[in-house]
């Protein structure tokens, strides 16, 4: 296994082991013990079956939170990081080390992309209410469009490199950098990827090493920056885990057998995720009122 290849192993597993202990440790510091719910771990579940067989992920859990009217509109982009962490680090190792693609490229597009998430988080962590409502509402419409034309068989004709350089290769890596700050907004990098490395002349299959690499570093990058502002569901966050986890594990092996059936069920999803984007816009049009706080009794 080539040096960058093995750094780039290591860097994977630190920095997951560091998201998920500041996870824990932040949970008992504030005392959180919202608990997750059955429908929170069903839609990890069919969210995380869907990514595993290339359909993706966020868009998905963006689109049944909103339907589902919980969590909060702006605690969505913190709750599918936290909580797709574990799963994504599951799904890399499942990925990655079974497609070899330049491993100077993947390794630099891997730590551009979390450059991205770092910043990406950060910014969304501090924005109003209202304005994740439209960029997520926008930022569904875009996913759907991307499955559209990957169904309708319109994106450009792929090449056959598995690595890239002069002038291509700083364009992959500037990319992905911003790929990893939408990320942190719902825009899963799957589909993305898929256009810009078959603009370059790469083979199709060398998307899933690179996106599942940078998947497996910026989102629990990502993470951290939304934990540490607090911008995110417990409860759901710890569903979206566990019912990720099974469903990666259940959908690997089926991969080539449902194959065949991935057109419709990208059909089944756009119509989902364009009605959650309409209603994602329309609820940023209505200004947010926020609860009262309770009063409490003082008792002498």
């Amino acid at each position: 296994m080539p040096g960058s290849r093995v750094l780039l192993y290591v860097a994977l597993v630190l920095v997951n082991l560091a998201s998920i202990g500041v996870w824990i440790w932040t949970a008992k510091r504030r005392g959180l013990r919202e608990r997750p719910s059955s429908a929170d771990a069903a839609i990890g579940f069919g969210t995380n079956f869907l990514d595993t067989l290339g359909i993706g992920s966020y868009a998905q859990i963006t689109a049944l939170f909103k339907l589902r009217g919980r969590p909060a509109d702006e605690l969505i982009p913190g709750t599918l990081n936290v909580g797709s962490t574990v799963p994504a680090f599951l799904g890399t190792f499942l990925f990655v080390s079974a497609v070899t693609v330049d491993p100077v490229l993947l390794t630099c597009m891997v730590a551009s992309a979390a450059g991205g998430a770092w910043l990406g988080a950060g910014a969304v962590s501090r924005m109003p209410r209202r304005r994740i409502q439209l960029i997520m509402g926008a930022a569904l419409l875009i996913a759907a469009c991307f499955l559209a034309m990957t169904n309708l068989g319109v994106l450009p004709p792929a090449g056959t490199a598995m690595g890239l350089a002069g002038w291509r290769f700083a364009v992959a890596v500037a990319a992905n950098f911003v790929l990893g700050a939408l990320m942190c907004v719902g825009i899963g990098n799957y589909a993305p990827s898929m256009v810009l490395l078959a603009l370059l002349g790469m083979h199709p299959i060398a998307a899933y090493p690179i996106m599942m690499g940078s998947d497996g570093v910026l989102i629990p990058v990502a993470s951290l920056g939304f934990i540490r502002s607090g911008r995110y569901a417990h409860g759901p966050a710890l569903g979206l885990t566990a019912g990720g986890v099974v469903g990666t594990l259940s959908a690997f092996p089926l991969v080539n057998a449902i194959a065949a059936h991935l057109m419709l069920m990208r059909w089944l999803v756009i119509i989902v995720i364009i009605y959650a984007a309409v209603s994602m816009l329309r609820s940023a049009r209505i200004p947010f009122v926020p609860a009262a706080p309770a009063l409490t009794e003082r008792r002498s």
